[in-house]
């Protein structure tokens, strides 16, 4: 399966952005999709996961209240909704394809990210 995410760009404290993550390949309906992100000098660290079906969610208490992922399995594509957004926000931010029992990472690659600056 292939993964591409979209939708990164610059923003002010406080504002929104939409990240999108399209799949194409094999079905996913038995896996999950999670958004991992990566700031300059950091390791790569998760921020939030949904099942394919979209009925159970998971998220990183630091962007928990504020982050919402989301599913469109009709246009095979997972969302990650970002309000308030802070400076630390900043990041390159990936999709990967996910084991919904425990969540890991299925697979070695992480594809292309998309960077979300966030100016204070």
């Amino acid at each position: 399966v292939q993964l591409q995410a979209s939708g990164g760009g610059l923003v002010q404290a406080g504002g929104s952005l939409r990240l999108s993550c399209a799949a194409s390949g094999r079905t996913l309906s038995r896996y999950a999709i999670g958004w991992f992100r990566q700031a300059p000098g950091k390791e790569r660290e998760f921020a939030a996961a949904i099942t394919w079906s979209g009925r159970r969610t998971y998220y990183a208490d630091s962007v928990k209240g504020r982050f919402t992922i989301s599913t469109d399995n009709a246009k095979n594509t997972v969302y990650l909704q970002m309000n308030s957004l802070k400076p630390e926000d900043t990041a390159v931010y990936y999709c990967a394809v996910l084991n919904p029992l425990g969540w890991g990472k299925v697979g070695p690659d992480w594809g292309q990210g998309t960077l979300v600056t966030v100016s204070s």
